[in-house]
């Protein structure tokens, strides 16, 4: 059985920039299950949210079957 992730750095692509992790545990989302709540529009507004970050989560949620909400 996989452990769950701990921490938003666990949780999370490793690679993704610090202030990226910041902006998503500062808007409370702390699982890709809570990020497919929000819109892509809205988590790309978040300060710290860079181009990179947002390709690294598109591409997570793909993999595991999710989207951000329309």
């Amino acid at each position: 059985m996989r452990k769950l992730a701990q921490t938003i750095e666990e949780q999370f692509p490793p690679k993704m920039a610090k202030p990226a992790q910041r902006a998503l545990a500062g808007a409370g989302i702390t699982s890709y299950q809570e990020l497919s709540k929000h819109s892509e529009e809205k988590v790309s507004k978040l300060h710290g949210m860079g181009p990179k970050a947002m390709n690294q989560l598109k591409e997570a949620l793909e993999k595991l079957g999710l989207n951000f909400s329309k």
